[in-house]
């Protein structure tokens, strides 16, 4: 069985030579099994010198394949490039930061022995603040209630996934891609495992505060419409509150003539309508930004170089 190990760098050149070496000692440990490996690294617009050790590491090891982005188009088409350059008869996905320990890999291939389709590992969230574990619960808690598929705690990119688990994600085209939830979607016989979670080996976490809250409003809004719904449903619930409170002022006319300008009241309910409708109108923009970015059809990344002959098996 060949296996392909996709690990997706930005701004990695410091680990990237520790990472290959771990993954090489992990090939070493399948070999004997009767497993070959095959590397597969995707810049994704790097601004230091991963590009330049990728080049090396291809020189070094026969057994790497990479490409590099013209610019940053983020992790997702990173993902999605890795998965199209892959040739495996199973693909591990793993970040090149060594968040993700090289080791479990045979695990992964243990597991995929027994039938599955997906082998999944879960983090635990040891050594994370207080805040950032109550808030991920809170979002995963919230979200499952609203999109068509479960995204768990925990669970990340970090899988190995089977041919043709890799074939029904590639087959999804989609511009805006949630490669979380299109794992889920696909569905195939999964696994789940728990591990440590690991200290990132250099440098800091690319993701901010602001791409983290990006990234969970996709996961929100690329597997259901009930934001939708709920605009629906808020805007008939405030027609109807209207109309009591028309029916309880015109009532209150009749019987006791009209006192005094209900000057706060209406300042609130403009206001506070106004502010609703400001909601309503962003929720529908999202959706109708994602419809636009689709219908352009422009491709998810652009080569600036790579080793792989054939661009086109990159960009279909």
């Amino acid at each position: 069985m060949l296996i392909s190990i996709v690990a997706p760098c930005y701004n990695e050149e410091d680990v990237l030579g520790r990472f290959h070496e771990a993954v090489q000692k992990v090939a070493e440990e399948l070999l004997p099994l009767g497993h070959d490996v095959q590397f597969v690294y995707v810049d994704d617009g790097s601004r230091d010198r991963t590009l330049v050790v990728l080049k090396e590491l291809a020189d070094l090891d026969a057994r790497v394949r990479y490409v590099s982005f013209s610019r940053n188009f983020g992790k997702e088409a990173a993902l999605l490039a890795g998965l199209r350059l892959a040739t495996g008869d199973c693909v591990v996905v793993m970040d090149a930061d060594l968040q993700h320990p090289p080791e479990l890999i045979k695990r992964m291939v243990e597991l995929r022995g027994q039938g599955y389709d997906q082998v999944i590992a879960k983090r635990t969230r040891t050594g994370e603040g207080i805040a950032r574990t109550l808030t991920a619960r809170l979002y995963y808690r919230t979200v499952n209630r609203l999109v068509d598929v479960e995204l768990v705690d925990g669970v990340g990119d970090f899988r190995l996934l089977s041919r043709r688990v890799v074939d029904a994600v590639l087959d999804l085209t989609e511009y805006n891609r949630f490669s979380k939830g299109l794992f889920a979607w696909v569905g195939f016989p999964s696994t789940t495992f728990a591990y440590t979670n690991a200290v990132r080996a250099h440098g800091r976490s690319s993701w901010t505060l602001r791409g983290l809250l990006n990234y969970g409003l996709d996961g929100l809004l690329s597997f259901n419409n009930r934001p939708l719904r709920a605009a629906l449903y808020l805007g008939m619930g405030l027609l109807l509150c209207a109309g009591v409170y028309t029916a309880w002022i015109v009532g209150a006319a009749l019987v006791n003539g009209v006192d005094t300008p209900g000057y706060v009241t209406i300042i609130t309910v403009v206001t506070a309508l106004a502010g609703v409708q400001m909601i309503m109108l962003g929720v529908i923009g999202e959706y109708t930004g994602r419809i636009y970015y689709e219908v352009k059809g422009r491709p998810h990344f652009l080569v600036k170089a790579t080793n792989v002959e054939r661009t086109k098996d990159l960009i279909p």
